[in-house]
């Protein structure tokens, strides 16, 4: 189910297929969609993120009712991962910025710890923000991104170690995150380690962090 939205995803990243719809790409009846969008976090609204893009298309309403199922049903835990966290927030602020008309009443998100954007080894901070690839989407999480901005050299060890070591989801999401900091090493080479990531995988979701780092910030193509 999550690969065949993160196609349908990619899809519409790439301005191709049917408008999208979160709503319809998941089925609201199904018991396990909203545990699919609350794992694709933000990128479950990124296509509304696109210039141009028509919006929900009158679905706004039955995307928002399942993002705030998702929240409701899989709220980070007292003591679970930062990870877990910073995701949470990222789709309460994806959805505030892409279904504004629609986003009453989601819950509140906590505030996440972020010792670790300063503390972690740069090995164990490249795993960590792989995984909030999702939240690499114009206007969101500024407060991350300004943070990640004085360990871009660090990301960029960690997206060479993770292309060496064929780990394409995490050097796809560390690719994205990179693609966003204007503090990238322009030594990286990272547009050329883009599309050899592309060319090598074919998983969807490192597809969808690798056109968003097309679409929205002009890296990759």
């Amino acid at each position: 189910m999550i690969a065949d939205a993160a196609s349908e995803i990619a899809l519409a990243l790439r301005g191709e297929g049917d408008p999208y719809a979160l709503s319809r790409t998941l089925r609201q009846e199904d018991a396990l969609s909203p545990a699919a969008v609350r794992v694709l976090g933000a990128d479950a609204l990124a296509p509304y993120a696109l210039d141009g893009h028509p919006g929900a298309d009158g679905a706004g309403s039955a995307d928002a009712a399942m993002v705030r199922e998702a929240l409701t049903a899989f709220p980070p835990t007292d003591g679970g991962s930062a990870v877990s966290s910073w995701s949470y927030r990222g789709l309460v602020e994806a959805s505030r910025a892409f279904l504004p008309t629609h986003a009453a009443y989601l819950p509140s998100p906590p505030e996440p710890g972020d010792d670790w954007l300063d503390a972690e080894p740069w090995p164990r901070l490249s795993h960590r923000v792989s995984q909030l690839a999702s939240l690499a989407l114009p206007g969101l999480a500024p407060d991350l991104t300004d943070r990640l901005a004085g360990r871009a050299e660090d990301l960029a060890r960690g997206f060479v170690r993770a292309v060496r070591r064929r780990d394409w989801q995490q050097s796809a999401g560390l690719g994205r995150w990179l693609a966003r900091l204007p503090q990238t090493p322009p030594t990286l080479g990272l547009d050329n380690g883009l599309r050899f990531v592309q060319q090598m995988s074919d998983d969807s979701r490192v597809a969808v962090h690798v056109i968003a780092a097309q679409r929205f910030f002009g890296r990759g193509r």
